[in-house]
C-alpha cells in the first residue's frame, strides 16, 4: 500500500513535529516546508494527498499559497484536501469568510482529536464540486475511527444527512436572493 503524502507548511518546526507525532501509526509520508515558497514547490513536485497550511508564513504567505491552491484546483478539476492553521482565526476570516466550504480550519494550539477531525472534514470538503464540476471520489483514508466499520457507516450517514441539509439551504438561499431582487425592481 502506498503511503499518503501529507505536506505541513509551517514556519514552526515544533508545529511540524507535533502534526507528525499526532498522526495515527500507518503509512504516512510527512513532507515539510518552512515557508510558502518552499510549500508551493513541494505541492507541484510531490502532489500531496493532504496539506496542512499555516496562514502566516515568510516569503510567500499562507493566503498566497491558498490562492495558488485554488488556481490549481480549477485547472485539475479537483481539490487537494486542506487544513488551514492559525493561532488567530480573525486573520483568516479577514480574507476568507465563513463557513469554510472547501477546506477545514483548525486553531493553534490543537490536540490530536481535533487534528484528526479536521483532517477527516477536509477530505470530505475536498470532494465538493468546483464550479459545477462533478465531484472526485475522495482517496481512501488511513485516518479511521478506532471503532471500525460501524463508526464509518455512522459517519457516512451523518455526512449524507448534512449534504441534504446543505442542498436544502442552498435552494432556500437562492429563493431569498430571487425575492430580494424582485423587491428591488
Amino acid at each position: 500500500m502506498a503511503s499518503r503524502k501529507i505536506l505541513v507548511i509551517d514556519d514552526s518546526k515544533t508545529i511540524q513535529r507535533m502534526v507528525k507525532d499526532m498522526l495515527p501509526p500507518g503509512n504516512f509520508n510527512v513532507l515539510q516546508a518552512l515557508d510558502g515558497e518552499a510549500g508551493i514547490k513541494l505541492i507541484r513536485a510531490e502532489n500531496p494527498d493532504l496539506i496542512m497550511l499555516d496562514f502566516l508564513l515568510p516569503k510567500v504567505s499562507g493566503w498566497e499559497v491558498f490562492q495558488q491552491l485554488e488556481k490549481l484546483a480549477k485547472a485539475r478539476g479537483k481539490r487537494i484536501p486542506l487544513v488551514l492553521m492559525s493561532g488567530r482565526k480573525e486573520e483568516v476570516t479577514e480574507k476568507l469568510s465563513e463557513p469554510f466550504k472547501h477546506f477545514e480550519f483548525i486553531e493553534k494550539p490543537f490536540e490530536q482529536k481535533k487534528l484528526i477531525a479536521a483532517i477527516k472534514s477536509a477530505m470530505a470538503k475536498a470532494v465538493i464540486p468546483i464550479d459545477g464540476v462533478a465531484p472526485v471520489k475522495p482517496p481512501k483514508s488511513d485516518v479511521v475511527p478506532s471503532g471500525g466499520g460501524d463508526d464509518i457507516q455512522a459517519l457516512k450517514k451523518q455526512m449524507a444527512a448534512m449534504q441534504a441539509e446543505i442542498d436544502t439551504l442552498k435552494k432556500q438561499l437562492t429563493q431569498v436572493v430571487a425575492l430580494i431582487k424582485q423587491k428591488l425592481k
